[in-house]
């Protein structure tokens, strides 16, 4: 350890050390209470940890290892191989199996791990900053417990920096500590590297902004100065493109690409608010919203932050119109509501003579006017244009 980086120096060895994420790990946490309860019924689920960078998912998985006492192991979605897991199951058992930015296997290598998890021989951990509903396969998700992690508050990242200064035996002034606590964006691995570097830099005990500003070399930008949580940022994105403020959008869409927000994830967003807050008003807004998104494919940073502006200020100023969203809405409650009514005989399909002998499709006019809705929901109004 002598060696190792300040980050991996001050990470909790359990629980009551971790700082954050009190909801998973206080007293009624679910992290705590599945710990707890494992000791009477055997029992612990494969999690999804959802999270901004630095907020605690590497640490929390360790922890969760160390506490079941099981055999731990890592590895990252970017370079790992089924065959690397297949190895893995093959030389052990009952162990945990921590996957960083597990949205980066694609569908297939996702699929290969279902019987490893249906069958029990491992404990998946999984990590990613991405939405689990859009990069996790649905049949994962659902043989899995997802977690959300905070990003870090300013109190909760100056619990940390007062942990790094005491085992660098340094302190640092106030105007440096605003400035960094500001910059590090919730990230308290970003926090720790930077004093860890503003520490080699400098000769003085006491760290001045000079030394942050040198350490960080640039100001991270920060998606929210009052630690509310790191994805807020794209709602005000959306409302901004829904109350026709291109201007706004443009701003929040910078937060975005200077804070190093994944380009797709953005493009994915404005695929879908071409649909729902767009519609029939403009229907060409879902192709546009379409070519930005393949455009970041193809693309990448920093070039398509110019795709992504370019949408942006389309979907702003088109015309609005949510009545295929709020009729969806609408159909699916009643759908909830009255279940599976009967189709009309009308106009059911009648491919045999049975079928036909029963009056499906009988008296089935393209146009005479009649409902096609179910008898107990005939003159509902889903869609109002």
């Amino acid at each position: 350890m002598a060696n190792a980086p300040l980050a991996e120096k001050l990470r909790p060895k359990k629980l009551s050390e971790f700082i954050g994420q009190e909801y998973l790990v206080g007293q009624n946490g679910i992290i705590t209470k599945l710990l707890t309860n494992k000791l009477t019924n055997n029992y612990f689920p494969s999690l999804i940890f959802w999270g901004p960078p630095g907020s605690g998912k590497t640490t929390l998985a360790r922890i969760i290892a160390s506490e079941l006492q099981r055999q731990y192991f890592e590895i990252s979605a970017v370079n790992a191989s089924s065959k690397e897991i297949q190895k893995l199951v093959k030389d052990n058992s009952n162990f945990i199996l921590f996957i960083d930015e597990i949205h980066r296997f694609n569908k297939a290598q996702q699929d290969r791990l279902l019987p490893y998890v249906e069958r029990g021989d491992f404990i998946l951990i999984g990590a990613t900053t991405e939405n689990p509903s859009f990069e996790v396969i649905a049949p994962l998700l659902s043989r899995s417990r997802v977690l959300v992690l905070k990003q870090h508050s300013e109190k909760e990242l100056k619990q940390i920096l007062d942990k790094a200064l005491k085992h660098l035996k340094i302190k640092i002034d106030k105007k440096a500590e605003e400035f960094l606590l500001e910059s590090s964006n919730g990230d308290a691995r970003v926090l720790i590297n930077v004093i860890e570097i503003a520490h080699s830099l400098s000769p003085s005990l006491s760290l001045r902004i000079d030394d942050i500003e040198n350490a960080l070399q640039r100001r991270q930008l920060s998606f929210d100065k009052r630690g509310e949580e790191y994805y807020n940022v794209i709602s005000a994105f959306i409302k901004s493109m829904r109350a026709s403020q291109p201007d706004a959008a443009l701003y929040y869409l910078a937060r975005m690409v200077e804070a190093g927000q994944d380009p797709l994830y953005i493009a994915r967003r404005m695929v879908v608010f071409a649909s729902e807050d767009i519609g029939m008003a403009q229907p060409t807004a879902l192709v546009v919203a379409n070519e930005v998104f393949r455009a970041c494919e193809i693309i990448g940073y920093p070039e398509c932050a110019i795709n992504l502006a370019h949408g942006v200020v389309y979907l702003a100023e088109a015309k609005k119109d949510r009545g295929a969203y709020n009729g969806l809405r609408a159909a699916q409650a009643d759908v909830s509501k009255f279940g599976n009514l009967p189709v009309p005989l009308n106009i059911r399909n009648a491919p045999t003579k049975l079928m036909k002998g029963l009056g499906y499709g009988k008296g089935y006019e393209m146009y005479d006017g009649t409902s096609y809705l179910p008898e107990k929901l005939r003159g509902k109004k889903y869609y109002r244009n």
